[in-house]
């Protein structure tokens, strides 16, 4: 696992929104795997600047992480219409470059096993963005999650509730307590994953990610056991780990050819 500490969630979204870019100039039609919420935008702002600025992601195929359960089709705060405003339509992708899981199906279950099976008969994901939430989820992963899991429903806990409340308009009752994500297991059959973290409010988590054993009381520890794993952490949420130091010092002395 390579840790990248950075200035502030600019310099974090810069950095992966170039490693993208090469990806996309090795292989145009990359599997690209898109995280919500508020932690990833500066990453989709700094690779939208890129497009408009030369970079070709015309081919660049997008899917999601996961979705909520039950919520109306089109509804503003889906995980389907949030990618496709903040990731797909900026970048100019048709429709059919998208793909996600089917939060309204009647048989959730089997919305599940068509997405994980859809992956890979896309050939797999080739870079997947992450999150990690202040108990260490990744996806909706949460903490006690199978680390071989496969795309399932879970049931959200009330702090990851509470935590996303605020795309609701503030009233947790508004949030759907279930999901569908692309189990531990799915986001480990990824080619590379990287996992951007800002705010001191992640500090422990990120801390417990990096430096503590793999368990599955914090999901995002099954990175450890990824081949191509790469944690961007701005100084506020890298504050808690031990060996910030040598990850600054890993770095600096990095050979630039070699990318994250």
């Amino acid at each position: 696992m390579e840790v990248v500490i950075v200035k502030d969630a600019k310099a974090g979204g810069e950095l992966i929104a170039g490693a993208i870019a090469d990806l996309l100039a090795r292989k145009p039609d990359a599997l690209l795997g898109v995280a919500t919420g508020s932690t990833p935008l500066p990453i989709y702002d700094a690779l939208i600047a890129k497009v408009r600025g030369g970079v070709d992601a015309s081919r660049a195929r997008i899917c999601q992480l996961d979705e909520y359960v039950g919520l109306p089709a089109g509804h503003p705060e889906s995980y389907r219409a949030t990618v496709l405003r903040q990731v797909v339509e900026p970048l100019g992708l048709p429709a059919e470059q998208f793909m996600g899981p089917d939060g309204s199906a009647e048989d959730v279950q089997a919305a599940c096993s068509a997405y994980d099976k859809a992956l890979a008969e896309a050939g797999g994901v080739d870079l997947q963005i992450l999150g990690i939430g202040t108990d260490g989820h990744i996806g909706f992963n949460e903490p006690c999650s199978s680390l071989a899991s496969r795309t399932r429903i879970k049931t959200l806990i009330e702090q990851t509730r509470i935590d996303n409340a605020r795309f609701f308009d503030d009233d947790i009752e508004q949030v759907p307590h279930h999901v569908i994500t692309q189990g531990i297991g799915t986001i480990l059959d990824a080619r590379h994953l990287v996992l951007l973290a800002t705010g001191e409010g992640k500090a422990e988590a990120v801390a417990q990610t990096v430096e503590g054993p793999v368990a599955s009381l914090v999901p995002a520890s099954a990175l450890q056991l990824h081949p191509h794993a790469t944690v961007v952490v701005d100084e506020a949420a890298a504050s808690k780990l031990k060996l910030a130091d040598y990850f600054r010092h890993a770095f600096e002395n990095k050979p630039g050819w070699q990318g994250i």
